[in-house]
């Protein structure tokens, strides 16, 4: 049961409204659904959230691959598997992939090319230290414009907030989700 209960239909037209914008109306997520219980605050969310996702700069295969290590590292599940059930598929990770995101060492069974193994570094050193080292910056300096490298940061970060919602809430996962592996 999550700390804070999710809103529940019906909704009032300007709720559903706001909540028509996050997704589909069939049945919005449950984080958004308990985000709108401040609609305020949903409302300022939504503009970075759904900008990174529907504007951004990188690839959508990379952002996908920043949001499945930053949730994996988090211990997000919630999150992870909403992810892995459709964007990050869509976007052409393979299940081996998402899987390997969960891993201690991403690396170890999945073969990635440089760029996508610069992503997984930077993300893993981001959540142990809170920076990145010049190797690290150098490492996706290569494959990265200045605007992607800023996006990068941001989204690495958006998502760790994004965790902290759903772990502090204690949000169940999703029914469609995908499970986190080894749960």
């Amino acid at each position: 049961m999550p700390r804070i209960e999710p809103l529940t239909p019906p909704y009032t037209t300007p709720i559903a409204q706001a909540l028509s914008r996050w997704m589909p109306p069939d049945e919005p997520l449950t984080l958004f659904r308990v985000l709108h219980r401040n609609p305020e605050l949903a409302s300022r969310m939504f503009a970075l959230g759904a900008g990174l996702l529907g504007h951004g700069g990188l690839p959508a295969l990379d952002r996908e691959l920043v949001i499945a290590r930053v949730t994996a590292r988090t211990g997000c599940s919630y999150e992870w598997g909403v992810h892995a059930a459709s964007p990050a598929r869509q976007a052409g990770l393979r299940p081996e992939q998402l899987r390997a995101t969960t891993d201690a060492d991403p690396t170890a069974n999945v073969s990635w090319p440089p760029r996508r193994a610069a992503l997984l570094g930077a993300v893993d050193e981001l959540h142990d230290t809170a920076q990145l080292s010049q190797a690290r910056w150098d490492a996706l300096r290569v494959h990265y414009d200045d605007g992607q490298l800023l996006e990068l940061l941001v989204l690495a970060g958006w998502y760790r907030t994004i965790s902290y919602l759903a772990n502090g809430l204690l949000l169940e996962d999703e029914p469609w989700g995908v499970p986190f592996p080894g749960r």
